[in-house]
């Protein structure tokens, strides 16, 4: 039996989807939708500080994914990597990426492969910098850990998969 102290708590966007079994998985959500906001709006200023002031978040997202390991990278390497579906979105932000500089590409054979050119490998480190003053030194004054930090992380990775299987089951519905 549900306490009614702890229904009244509910912190949930669609109560319509919250009602009896699951939840909390409403409540996650909730927090999920938040935190991304939060996380897309972070990453737009941090770029701005940095000196990018028009990057999107998928675009920042994009140059940070191609830059990762300085390994050159094709199209479906980043949506596979950042669990894009939608390759055209992809697509439009590489270009908008090689346009402004940040990016250079090169045709091998049928492929298109992607690399941070130097003012993009710049760029990242600008925002690096800008993140390591702006919300690291803020992190260490919270109460979680690195490796409380590093289980979210695997526990959201794993709800990925769960949505992702979700969503093939909704899609052959």
């Amino acid at each position: 039996m549900t306490d009614p102290d702890t229904q009244k708590r509910r912190i949930v966007s669609s109560r319509h989807l919250a009602d009896g079994e699951g939840w909390e998985l409403s409540e996650l959500e909730f927090g999920m939708i938040i935190a991304y906001n939060a996380f897309s709006r972070w990453m737009t200023r941090c770029m701005s500080a940095a000196g990018h002031p028009d990057l999107s978040p998928l675009e920042i997202l994009i140059l940070h994914n191609v830059n990762h390991r300085a390994r050159d990278k094709r199209l479906s390497d980043i949506c596979f990597l950042l669990n894009i579906e939608d390759s055209h979105t992809v697509n439009y932000a590489l270009r908008k990426l090689l346009k402004a500089g940040l990016l250079d590409s090169e045709k091998r054979g049928k492929e298109v492969f992607y690399r941070t050119s130097e003012a993009g490998i710049e760029l990242c480190k600008g925002y690096r910098d800008v993140r390591r003053q702006c919300l690291l030194e803020g992190l260490s004054s919270t109460d979680v850990s690195g490796p409380e930090l590093r289980e979210i992380a695997r526990t959201l990775r794993a709800l990925s998969g769960h949505y992702d299987q979700a969503s093939r089951a909704a899609a052959s519905l």
